[in-house]
């Protein structure tokens, strides 16, 4: 019996029908997801206030969110080079104690915690000082708690600005959380920080144009980017005006003449970079593909059939199905190695530019104690700035390079070749002077060795801050818990 053929127009039909209906389910399917979502964002307990800085209230409306947010308490998670607990990282790199010599860094720089640790771990701080001496502006406060948009919505940001870190003590007591990113009616990303906002704005960004997946990023850049205190007011300012990259904002910064202080060795007017993990990931692959903060720190959960983000931001590395193989098809094997090869990299050109500079700055110091002219030493000073600066870009944003680690290369290269030319011309003014081209340096192989030849004195600050942890912090927890009616404790707080 002949077979009946099928006529391609059948097959046609088939398939068009076949693929209407895939499509058909999965625009159902994202409706049902988005409408969940939608239900879970607008079914509120109980309306939020406009500046209402606890998160264990924006709790009682998104538990979910709030418990996944606690576990950035979580200290136990270490990778190869950084993780979620304490690291003194002055002890891992004591160059840097040299480097800092005259700013607050030199004292204490540890590897910051979950965010839910934030307004601890700055009250502990040896930068921020205790009650005999307490040299950080109301500035400092401005990344750790979600009560400085709300005294922002009270004094004004060039008000806040002006004052110092422990007259707003009392205020500042609830760490980073909801009311940083989210707006309490809508539950929309938003932007509470004025320094970001005056950013974009000098950048030409219309704000109403910035999309959602932006914003993802964007939330984050509030805090994690460089940042200088510009005038006498400490005005909070982003040095984007020219670009995202190490070249851009250092050519910003000379063209107005900045420093954050004076090298008290080389007497090099010196840049601090703060932390410009946005700048970094600006320059990289991820951002280029168009991959937010949030999709790698962040990523969604699904409980219950309820989608939602996860707010234990956290390393990437800690939850690779869902920060990585959501794009990356390989095995963690393969991505974890993949990862540390190119850390690897960057910490090992990174340790030569260390080296370098700290050289380069005892090398000054002798140039300086043997009677060095202002002439001789300004190219020489010009170029330890730079080295250091570029080295600083690095070295002060998170994830060892990862997030654009051709860049920090080439940064980090800028940075060695800077330096080593800084001390070949010192090394020729020595030959000038009658000292010796490679001159004695100091023991400078510790953390407590750095510390002791740039003239800290350590015991004195620990003790400085132990009476304020005593006796001021226990009193501006008493005032908060008045005015708040509440005070939520957090881990150690």
């Amino acid at each position: 019996m002949e077979k009946k053929k099928v006529k391609p127009l059948h097959i046609i039909i088939l398939f068009g029908s076949t693929l209407v209906v895939v499509l058909v389910a999965l625009l159902v399917s994202t409706i049902m997801e988005r409408r969940v979502e939608s239900i879970a964002r607008l079914q509120m307990v109980k309306p939020i206030a406009e500046w209402e800085p606890r998160n264990e209230v924006w709790g009682e409306n998104f538990p979910r969110e709030f418990e996944s947010y606690k576990r950035t308490l979580d200290t136990t998670f270490r990778s190869k080079y950084g993780g979620s607990g304490h690291i003194d990282l002055l002890e891992d790199c004591p160059e840097s104690v040299v480097m800092w010599a005259g700013y607050a860094f030199a004292k204490e720089y540890n590897q910051a915690r979950g965010h839910a640790w934030a307004v601890y771990d700055v009250r502990l701080s040896l930068r921020t000082g205790g009650v005999k001496e307490s040299p950080q502006p109301a500035t400092c406060w401005s990344c750790k708690t979600t009560d400085f948009p709300r005294m922002i919505a009270q004094l004004g940001a060039e008000a806040l600005y002006k004052k110092k870190w422990i007259e707003m003590g009392s205020e500042m007591v609830n760490p980073i959380g909801c009311q940083d990113c989210h707006d309490p009616k809508t539950m929309n990303l938003r932007i509470t920080r004025p320094a970001l906002i005056e950013a974009l704005q000098r950048r030409g960004v219309k704000l109403e144009n910035i999309t959602h997946q932006e914003m993802r990023s964007l939330v984050c850049a509030q805090c994690h980017v460089e940042y200088y205190f510009k005038g006498e007011g400490k005005y909070l300012t982003f040095p984007w005006d020219k670009g995202f990259s190490a070249d851009s904002m250092e050519a910003y910064f000379d063209e107005i003449a900045f420093s954050d202080w004076t090298h008290k060795l080389s007497k090099a007017k010196m840049l601090k970079a703060q932390h410009p993990d946005y700048e970094l990931y600006m320059t990289g692959i991820h951002a280029k593909r168009g991959v937010a903060c949030a999709d790698c720190h962040m990523p969604y959960r699904v409980e219950g059939g309820v989608k939602y983000t996860d707010h234990h931001i956290r390393s990437p590395l800690s939850n690779i199905a869902n920060a990585c193989q959501v794009c990356h098809r390989q095995s963690e094997e393969e991505l974890i190695r993949d990862v540390y090869e190119r850390q690897d990299r960057v910490r090992e050109v990174r340790k030569i530019a260390e080296q370098s500079i700290a050289k380069a700055h005892l090398e000054a110091e002798i140039a300086w104690k043997n009677g060095a002219s202002e002439k001789d030493m300004e190219p020489i000073l010009k170029l330890i700035r730079s080295a250091q600066w570029r080295w600083d870009w690095v070295a002060a944003a998170n994830g060892v390079g990862f997030h654009a680690p051709v860049e920090a290369l080439r940064v980090l290269s800028t940075a060695i070749e800077r330096a080593e030319k800084a001390r070949g011309m010192l090394a020729v003014l020595f030959a000038k002077m009658g000292l010796p081209v490679s001159p004695q340096l100091p023991d400078v192989s510790t953390k407590e060795k750095a510390q002791k030849y740039i003239g800290l004195n350590m015991q004195a600050l620990r003790d400085d801050k132990n009476e304020l942890l005593k006796t001021i912090i226990p009193q501006w927890d008493e005032i908060a818990k008045r005015r708040q009616g509440t005070l939520y404790k957090y881990g150690e707080n």
